[in-house]
């Protein structure tokens, strides 16, 4: 974390995490799947940073960040068992996205993606409260 102040990276986060939702629906629409499906993972990644900033949590890998997530919202019921595998979906494309070589992203795995990402980042929405973080594009 940065000298800011938690809620204010908290904000960041949030931003960053709606700026990627637009970003890959732009994408999608320009037939960049590959792309697409990253900048979905990074939605639903910077929300859970939010999330997990919220808890007074931060973590420098997203491997940690996929396993708190898991632990502390998933386990816990605090998300459902759908937002979970979603993550893990969103973090296996994006691997493919940006490392693939000569695998890509499908068209119809990029609008999963999206649609994925949307979701989880709505859930983390509803869980850091009313207001400015119940609004996802």
């Amino acid at each position: 974390m940065t000298s800011a102040h938690p809620l204010d990276e908290i904000r960041a986060n949030w931003q960053r995490s709606v700026e990627s939702l637009e970003a890959a629906q732009v994408l999608l629409d320009s037939g960049h799947a590959d792309f697409a499906a990253s900048r979905a993972y990074y939605a639903a990644f910077y929300a859970a940073c939010a999330l997990l900033l919220s808890r007074g949590r931060e973590f420098s890998k997203h491997t940690g960040v996929q396993a708190a997530v898991h632990k502390d919202f998933v386990r816990t019921g605090l998300l459902a068992e759908q937002h979970g595998r979603a993550f893990g979906r969103l973090f296996d494309l994006r691997g493919i996205g940006d490392y693939g070589e000569t695998v890509h992203v499908t068209e119809a795995q990029a609008r999963e993606a999206l649609a994925s990402a949307r979701m989880f980042v709505e859930g983390c929405g509803r869980l850091l409260g009313p207001g400015e973080f119940m609004t996802a594009p």
